[in-house]
């Protein structure tokens, strides 16, 4: 019970501070080419030796890939609802700078 705490803290905690997530997506793509290249050159005998471990070595890096992925995409939708807001607090500051209220003391 105390893993599974520990898995959804990190995983709250990657998706949301982006500097983390940026890091996460970078070793993840990382790790998941060496991978592939390992399993792809001087790995292959071996692996196909033992078809489980061939078949868990590969759902490993597909996994890896997939989520360094949807991680990508879920920094991209972020990065343009921030965009979006600021953009609007930026056109309502403006609005509110060119037309200041009027002031009732003045004749």
């Amino acid at each position: 019970m105390r893993s599974l705490k520990l898995i959804l803290s990190f995983t709250i905690g990657v998706i949301r501070d982006p500097q983390m997530r940026r890091q996460f997506m970078f070793y993840g793509l990382l790790v998941a080419l060496v991978l592939l290249f390992a399993g792809a050159t001087f790995l292959d005998a071996k692996l196909r030796e033992h078809v489980w471990i061939f078949a868990g070595y590969w759902i490993a890096c597909a996994w890896l890939t997939v989520t360094t992925v949807l991680l990508a995409l879920y920094d991209m939708v972020a990065i343009r609802a921030t965009s979006r807001r600021e953009r609007r607090r930026l056109e309502a500051e403006y609005v509110r700078k060119q037309n200041p209220p009027d002031d009732e003391n003045a004749a």
